[in-house]
């Protein structure tokens, strides 16, 4: 595989690990502790917004860290493993090639938390995760992830709607880290190299558009429920 130190089923392994690791359903579990099950209450979602809803917004803050993290600590395992094999650093590599594998385990943690195997692949809508991932791509997705959360806080604060501060901020994400990486030509590469970083930030972008499809229907109906309020039931 890459440079031969890799074999390919290291690599899926990898991808696997990073799936079941994404797909642990941390607002489900924490849900449980306390005699609650969130997926009959509230928007009957596993994530930190409606644990938050449900349990109070200190449970639904340690939902969004511990969803983070299955996100990060996998995609930063895959950066040492993987560019390790790969001869010795991001700017040494061969191509394109060790980014690909590198953005499939991020894409796996994201699509385990989405669609967990213990859940019956109904999980969550990714937001946090993705936050993860993009955080654990350092320095790719770094600045582009907190700047993309600080669109998601300022959307919020102005909104005072989670869905809406969610979606604007991962359709932002992708054009946030193209700016980025044209900025920084010179020491990440150019889009030969990058394009799965490219192409892994339109399609969580997608993905996570895609989970919010019932929240887009309340929005357009006026129910969507509200930080501080309630708009009408959110289911």
């Amino acid at each position: 595989m890459i440079g031969l130190t890799i074999e390919w089923w290291h690599t899926a392994g990898l991808i696997l690990l990073s799936y079941l690791c994404g797909a642990v359903p941390f607002g489900l579990l924490i849900g449980r502790l306390k005699g609650v099950d969130v997926r009959t209450r509230g928007s009957c979602n596993i994530g930190a917004t409606n644990v938050g809803r449900v349990l109070g917004r200190p449970y639904g803050i340690l939902v969004f860290v511990l969803d983070g993290l299955k996100g990060f600590l996998p995609v930063t395992l895959g950066r040492f493993l993987l560019f390790r094999a790969a001869g010795g650093g991001e700017s040494a590599g061969p191509g394109y090639l060790p980014y690909l594998l590198w953005v499939l385990t991020a894409v796996a943690c994201v699509l385990g938390h989405m669609f967990p195997v213990y859940l019956k692949f109904k999980g969550g809508k990714g937001v946090a995760t993705s936050l993860g991932v993009g955080l654990g791509i350092y320095p790719y997705y770094t600045l582009a992830g907190l700047a993309a959360f600080a669109v998601w806080g300022i959307v919020l604060w102005g909104s005072r709607y989670v869905s809406v501060s969610s979606i604007v901020a991962v359709v932002a994400f992708p054009l946030i880290f193209a700016v980025l990486a044209a900025w920084n030509r010179d020491q990440w590469g150019d889009f030969s190299t990058l394009w799965p970083l490219h192409m892994f930030g339109l399609v969580i972008a997608a993905l996570v558009v895609y989970r919010h499809r019932a929240n887009i229907g309340r929005l357009w109906a006026g129910t969507e429920h509200k930080i501080g309020g309630s708009s009408g039931p959110s289911k």
